[in-house]
């Protein structure tokens, strides 16, 4: 049986900065920080010294670091340095992502996959290697160790039937009042049945920032309650894509003969996220438009930014994997089994 180091409690280390603005904020967050802020207007947007400055500004709202005061959710100084990091991915996005007001022709497009259609989890299904659905969990474990967290921020900036139904879907994500049920706790079970470190925030430090960015544009939208159609409309595209996706998950897993644990979080999402789409679509958006029609241009915005960086991700992962390089800044070390321990 695969093993993995036990699983840590409390919040996550620092992470080791990645220039002048991660830096700028892991040292206030050390309380030792600059005196002068650095110039944020020629950042990389999309780079992984913005995106991990970002991330860590945003964790102070969620679990928060180790050796740092709760306090410092609030200093002013880093809200400041917070704002001007957001001002500059968000400007990125918008620059880079086309509007548009069609909800239900994005709806659409989204659950219509082409036959031809490329990525990770057609990769993982087809050939891929053991080493390398390890990595993409690696990956993913930013997010769905705190699965439907950033998405919780949206519940008190709705209403009427679109709350109801939302808190429905966030429901079934916390396991339905069963804690051995929550998707972050079935993905932690995957990570240790993998070999995978499988505490909160371990591979922070390994993951380039493009996996920050997906990550942070759902703090981005969730703490904004002007972005709110944003969160909704990137909510509804993790919902109504994922389905097929972890179908392709569950039948990798097979084909490279992983355990029932490892399994068990792909296969929940075929089934849940199958009535999720319905809910999502017909209970959440369309009430929604109809209290607030304004909101269809931002609910456009968050499906196409959020296809954006899923593709910037993706486009990442199958580039390093074909030269048969790491996608991870600090690559995985192989898994420990119990007879090896």
């Amino acid at each position: 049986m695969l093993s993995t180091t036990p699983r840590r409690l409390g919040p996550p280390l620092l992470p080791e900065p990645r220039g002048p603005l991660s830096d700028a904020v892991i040292n206030l967050l050390r309380a030792d920080g600059p005196t002068v802020l650095p110039a944020c207007e020629d950042a990389d947007p999309y780079g992984g010294d913005l995106q991990l400055a970002l991330y860590c500004c945003y964790e102070l709202h969620y679990r928060g670091f180790a050796s740092v005061d709760d306090e410092r959710e609030w200093d002013p100084v880093l809200l400041k340095l917070r704002r001007d990091l957001e001002t500059i991915f968000l400007s990125a996005l918008r620059a880079d992502v086309e509007p548009g007001t069609d909800v239900n022709a994005e709806i659409d497009a989204l659950l219509l996959e082409p036959l031809d259609a490329t990525g990770v989890s057609h990769h993982l299904r087809r050939d891929g290697q053991l080493w390398q659905l390890r990595e993409y969990v690696a990956h993913r474990s930013i997010y769905h160790l705190k699965e439907a967290d950033p998405q919780a921020w949206v519940i008190p900036r709705l209403s009427g039937a679109a709350k109801a139904a939302l808190v429905t879907v966030e429901h079934d994500e916390y396991g339905a009042g069963d804690p051995a049920r929550m998707h972050a706790q079935l993905f932690a079970d995957m990570m240790f049945e993998l070999g995978l470190c499988n505490a909160y925030g371990s591979y922070l430090d390994a993951v380039p920032g493009a996996t920050l960015a997906e990550v942070n544009l759902m703090s981005l939208c969730g703490l904004h309650r002007g972005l709110r159609g944003a969160l909704i409309g990137q909510f509804a595209t993790v919902e109504l894509t994922s389905s097929p996706g972890s179908d392709r998950l569950v039948r990798a897993m097979r084909r490279l003969d992983c355990g029932p644990a490892a399994i068990g979080f792909y296969a929940e999402h075929v089934e849940a996220d199958a009535v999720h789409e319905q809910i999502i679509r017909r209970e959440v958006l369309a009430p929604l438009l109809v209290a607030e029609p304004e909101l269809a241009a931002d609910v456009v915005f968050g499906i196409r930014a959020s296809l954006l960086l899923g593709e910037r991700l993706s486009d990442l992962l199958l580039s390093c994997w074909s030269r048969d390089e790491s996608s991870l800044r600090v690559p995985l070390a192989p898994p420990v089994r119990s007879s090896e321990i």
